[in-house]
């Protein structure tokens, strides 16, 4: 006669084992910007805009006040764009202390191969000239963070695009960060992807864009010029790397191998 109580310890023990599985390091995100998140734009002296910019998310300053360019009615003061401002830094901090991947110091973005997910790091200013490509390899919430030691500059009609983005495609559920030790300058034209996070200041050219991301800074301006700017439509929660989801195959066929034996003795 089969036996049936021996199954129900490794039924057990294999949910266990996939629950405490976690998500792949290519899954989670690597930092949270918290209530920055929300944002689209965020100063921390001042924002100027000139000319029809879009945003699409939160517009805000802290501790600075100063909003021209906009309807009134914006976020300014202690208020959300405070609370803000103190994810940001420390979305900031977390962002600087990551250990380096690969270092980038010297090398013009627009000339390299399509970078893997990764921790990318120069020690000084960085420069895009051309297209720098992000390979997604087919999967969803990717990770690709640049430490730059200091400035952040593109030249006109530069672009940083997704190759091989996941089910979601692409503008969804990125985590693509610039930590500016600094201030970016995004030249006139420039169609860029992810939140920069600059430490100084932000400034956008005659239409530059950003799609799925955010100008933050923490302590200076942010400056646009007809440009357009739209935070990422949803950041969802990591997908369980096949380890996990092998781990529960199995213990969901042991638990229809029990109801079987079940069905056979009654």
């Amino acid at each position: 006669m089969p036996r049936i109580v021996p199954l129900l310890p490794f039924v057990l023990s294999t949910l266990a084992a996939a629950l405490m599985c976690g998500p792949s390091p290519a899954s989670a995100a690597v930092v949270s910007l918290g209530a920055a998140s929300s944002f689209a734009v965020l100063a921390g002296s001042s924002v100027t805009n000139t000319g029809n910019s879009v945003v699409n998310g939160n517009l805000g300053v802290w501790p600075g006040t100063a909003i021209t360019g906009f309807p009134p009615g914006i976020y300014a003061g202690p208020g959300p764009a405070g609370t803000a401002q103190g994810d940001l830094t420390a979305a900031y901090n977390s962002l600087a202390g990551l250990t380096c991947g690969t270092t980038l110091t010297g090398s013009d973005l627009g000339t390299l191969l399509p970078l893997n997910p990764g921790v990318y790091c120069f020690s000084s200013s960085a420069q895009l000239t051309g297209t720098l490509k992000l390979n997604e390899h087919g999967l969803d919430n990717q990770e690709f963070v640049f430490k730059i030691g200091s400035t952040l500059t593109t030249a006109t009609s530069s672009a940083v695009t997704e190759i091989n983005t996941g089910p979601d495609g692409a503008g969804v559920n990125d985590n693509i960060f610039w930590q500016i030790g600094s201030s970016a300058t995004l030249g006139t034209g420039t169609a860029f992807l992810g939140d920069i996070v600059a430490l100084a200041s932000i400034t956008l050219n005659t239409g530059a864009s950003i799609s799925c991301g955010a100008a933050l800074a923490r302590t200076g301006a942010v400056t646009l010029d007809d440009n357009t700017i739209s935070a990422c439509q949803a950041r969802t929660a990591p997908v369980p790397e096949p380890s996990t989801l092998m781990a529960l195959a199995t213990a969901l066929l042991a638990l229809i191998g029990i109801g079987w034996h079940r069905s056979r003795l009654a």
